[in-house]
């Protein structure tokens, strides 16, 4: 096999697996049989109130990007204009109060974290998922959103999902709460540990928020929002130069295997905990010695290892709780099915174009390849 048609193949192995994972969700919010249809593992009443919103959002916050980019391929693009029109259906459905599918945006503390992930998702397809939507659902949107100000985040990531909501409603041409976006930005600056990482609140967690949350939703806010404060604009060179090395760090972490340390909270959105470094193969702005491609292959190993153990989906398509196939063990009393669906953050680099470098180039080992095999890498140094 050629580079070339390798390249396509790894890129049709990440869109199938994309939406075998995305699909369940966004087909059954489309006939509106989202709450019928999908099992809610962990079967906590608190929940059942929360699992569908999760899902949703947390389904778009990854495949946003390919949505928005036309593919080159024309059986790529037969499906993405496929996917479109059931995400603007869904939207419809989740936002409609009349809906059987309308969900909980306004009721208990966790739709504070899934209307950001929906906000974070409308931000990176503009078109998709706000331009191209009829007057009628844009204003349910808006509603939904605006929905979530009843209640106060906890005092620690949560300040970006605030924050991030606004950022939203603030490219919607709504009215928005700068002081919730400044107290999220000049908090995590205080929470600036060094060598491109915060933490999640005053101390230091061995975990993965600052890719599940932190860094990718800090460079968004901050890159829709710095003209407004010359305070703002002074804070976005660091936020993008600690983004860079943390994701410096992320594809240090993947193993020559495809594995990743089994660290911290939140491991059941398994690949989700590598977020931070495919939104900074999006952007363009890996580090200085780390090719496109070998973050495709990196991630791509991660992917392969854990999509295809068994247990990952019950019989009917849907995620299951764990890291590497069925481990409810693995569940905090937080998570559900829905809660399982950040993994699609892994595929942000489906929006870049097929003739890009990330999936043209030829393939190339990453880090831990290179060192355990006795090859030569560059030494590593904080930023």
């Amino acid at each position: 096999m050629n580079n070339q048609a390798a390249a396509s193949s790894t890129r049709s192995y990440w869109v199938q697996t994309m939406l075998r994972i995305a699909d369940p969700v966004l087909t059954a919010l489309a006939d509106k049989q989202l709450r019928a249809t999908m099992p809610v593992e962990n079967k906590k009443e608190e929940q059942r109130q929360y699992s569908h919103l999760e899902a949703f959002a947390r389904t778009l916050v990854g495949i946003s990007p390919w949505l928005e980019t036309p593919a080159l391929d024309a059986e790529e693009e037969k499906l993405r204009t496929h996917y479109v029109q059931l995400v603007r259906t869904g939207l419809d459905a989740a936002t409609d109060p009349e809906s059987p599918d309308f969900m909980n945006f306004s009721h208990g503390f966790q739709p504070i974290v899934d209307t950001a992930f929906l906000s974070h998702a409308i931000l990176r397809a503009p078109n998709t998922l706000w331009h191209g939507l009829e007057s009628r659902v844009q204003s349910n949107l808006v509603q939904a959103l605006k929905a979530t100000r009843t209640r106060k985040p906890g005092f620690n990531n949560w300040l970006l999902f605030a924050a991030m909501t606004e950022t939203a409603l603030r490219f919607m041409g709504e009215d928005w709460d700068q002081m919730r976006v400044d107290f999220a930005l000049k908090q995590h600056e205080q929470w600036y540990l060094g060598d491109g990482m915060y933490g999640d609140g005053p101390h230091y967690h061995a975990d993965y928020y600052n890719s599940f949350v932190i860094q990718p939703m800090l460079v968004d806010i901050i890159e829709h929002v710095d003209a407004h404060y010359e305070d703002w604009a002074v804070m976005r060179k660091d936020i993008l130069a600690r983004a860079q090395r943390y994701a410096a760090v992320q594809e240090r972490s993947i193993s020559p295997e495809g594995t990743f340390p089994v660290i911290g909270r939140s491991l059941a959105y398994r690949f989700g905990a590598f977020q931070s470094l495919a939104q900074t193969a999006l952007r363009r702005e890996l580090p200085v010695g780390v090719s496109p491609s070998q973050v495709r292959c990196a991630l791509s190993a991660i992917i392969t290892r854990l999509i295809e153990a068994p247990g990952t989906f019950d019989e009917k398509g849907w995620l299951t709780i764990g890291l590497c196939g069925h481990q409810p063990e693995l569940g905090e009393p937080y998570i559900s099915t829905g809660s399982l669906y950040l993994c699609s953050a892994v595929f942000l680099p489906l929006g870049l174009p097929a003739d890009d470098a990330f999936w043209s180039d030829a393939d190339a080992p990453w880090t831990s390849q290179k060192v355990w095999s006795g090859q030569t890498v560059a030494i590593d140094k904080a930023i």
